[in-house]
């Protein structure tokens, strides 16, 4: 998962080719929990200044470039999250920082290091607030990778995944934290969809949902939407019944040579 191995081979500031979790081989895996765990308490979030190591402008994984972001006010996005362990226990994240699997840490591809986040697991309404220290998740279509003791409070462990919704906190702004002890409610729309494509032209739209109508047994439709004084045309297909079907489906969807896959949820 952390790129910090590649961090110690490049001198300061100069970034040119980071390494993740997806190009490495060796299985990642955790202990049993050990009691108490699950007790562990939310990072609190507190005004600290940027990573020196952790925000280049941009870095490269895997033949893919990431922009990372100047700022995380505002920022919310839904989507799937994973977790990491022992694999990567003790060694040093993007930040600097040693990866602790029992600590409340997070990794984004994006996000400024440090961000304090709020997790939402979108099934089960559990809720965790995190500190964002490490670049990853670099597999495809996972926006956030967490700690394994975070995994373990948001009830992920078993199945690996989770649908979540990622909220940034700003230290000493306005926005509450909330546990999960004093919110059962989960929020609404957690469908999955996959998007094919997107074209400012009605005609292509409609022949890509021609050609996916024939090849999967999924509903494909267009949705419309309008930007500013034109219209986009959206191919999407679903609902999808899960992360491991909307994994396949996006590596069917690649390999016909269809480009610019999105997964959503909504």
């Amino acid at each position: 998962m952390s790129i910090s191995d590649y961090f110690r081979q490049l001198p300061i500031l100069v970034f040119l080719t980071l390494g993740g979790c997806g190009g490495l081989s060796q299985q990642d895996g955790a202990p049993p929990l050990p009691r108490g765990a699950t007790d562990v308490a939310d990072a609190i979030p507190r005004a600290e200044p940027k990573s020196r190591y952790g925000n280049p402008r941009s870095y490269k994984v895997m033949g893919k470039r990431y922009y990372t972001l100047d700022s995380s006010d505002g920022y919310v996005e839904r989507g799937i999250a994973s977790w990491y362990g022992s694999k990567f226990h003790g060694r040093r994240t993007s930040s600097g920082e040693t990866y602790d699997m029992y600590a409340m840490t997070a990794a984004h591809k994006t996000l400024p290091l440090p961000t304090y986040v709020q997790v939402t697991n979108l099934k089960n309404g559990r809720r965790v607030v995190l500190k964002v220290n490490d670049r990853g998740p670099f597999h495809a279509n996972r926006i956030i990778d967490l700690s394994y003791v975070a995994a373990a409070k948001l009830g992920m462990l078993k199945r690996g995944t989770a649908m979540v919704e990622v909220r940034a906190i700003r230290p000493g702004g306005a926005q509450p934290v909330v546990s999960a002890a004093t919110t059962p409610a989960v929020p609404t729309g957690t469908g999955l969809f996959v998007q094919a494509g997107a074209f400012v032209e009605a005609g292509n739209a409609k022949r890509l949902r021609d050609r996916l109508r024939s090849l999967t047994a999924y509903t494909v439709w267009i949705d419309q939407v309008e930007q500013g004084e034109n219209a986009l045309y959206r191919v999407r297909l679903g609902p999808v019944e899960g992360v491991v079907q909307a994994d396949r489906l996006i590596a069917n969807l690649t390999g016909l040579g269809i480009s610019g896959i999105r997964l959503l949820l909504e």
